[in-house]
């Protein structure tokens, strides 16, 4: 160890020689939403909308025919093996599915490399947080595992009804942190130094929400 790093470590252990407690934080933030369902939900898609993702709302009717027209006439796309086959669109012959089941090639997961060759990925979520647009994914059985939401460009992510809250204490309590933990608003982008808005870096260029009612 150097002279000066022992006198900073030194130093350090000196200061808190009489073993200082820290004030005990002040948590008056509100813990329990007071807004209508309405109120929450229209909160949330205007937080999507702001931050450039497609928001739509549909019901167990209709959201297989949302899905197909957001896929489109032709495409590959993945689900991860628990995503209820009632809300997808019947396959064609241009316009695939294809499942991933697995966290490993041996038990039924995509390659990176074929992840990167579909056109899209379709998912369920845990819970939505109005306040801050932010969808959570857990690794749910309907959600997959994060690289299928990370390496697709196109994301259709589906937000049931009574999985949207509005504050992010609420969201926490339905959030299983020991596993893997998505938190998606909007699009994936960053800015440079110029402010320049670049959308696509860090995951899908395209997010569509399907609010399930």
């Amino acid at each position: 160890m150097s002279d000066a790093k022992a006198e900073i470590l030194g130093r350090i252990r000196s200061s808190l020689s009489d073993h200082p407690q820290p004030a005990e934080p002040i948590r008056n933030y509100r813990k329990v939403s007071d807004k209508s369902q309405a109120e929450v939900l229209e909160m949330l898609i205007d937080r999507l909308v702001d931050y450039k993702a497609n928001v739509f709302e549909e019901t167990e009717e209709t959201i297989a025919q949302r899905i197909a027209e957001q896929l489109g006439k032709s495409s590959r796309y993945v689900v991860p093996t628990g995503l209820k086959n009632e809300w997808l669109p019947e396959d064609t012959a241009a316009r695939t599915r294809m499942v991933d089941s697995g966290n490993d090639q041996k038990s039924g997961a995509l390659s990176l490399r074929e992840l990167d060759a579909v056109d899209a990925v379709v998912t369920s979520s845990t819970v939505s947080c109005a306040e801050t647009g932010t969808i959570f994914l857990t690794s749910q059985e309907d959600e997959g595992r994060r690289a299928i939401t990370l390496v697709p460009d196109h994301h259709i992510c589906v937000v049931p009804l009574d999985t949207v809250v509005e504050l992010i204490p609420e969201s926490m309590r339905r959030v299983d942190f020991n596993k893997p933990v998505t938190m998606i608003s909007g699009p994936s982008a960053t800015s440079d130094i110029e402010l320049i808005r670049v959308e696509g870096v860090h995951g899908p260029r395209t997010l569509d929400v399907i609010i399930l009612k």
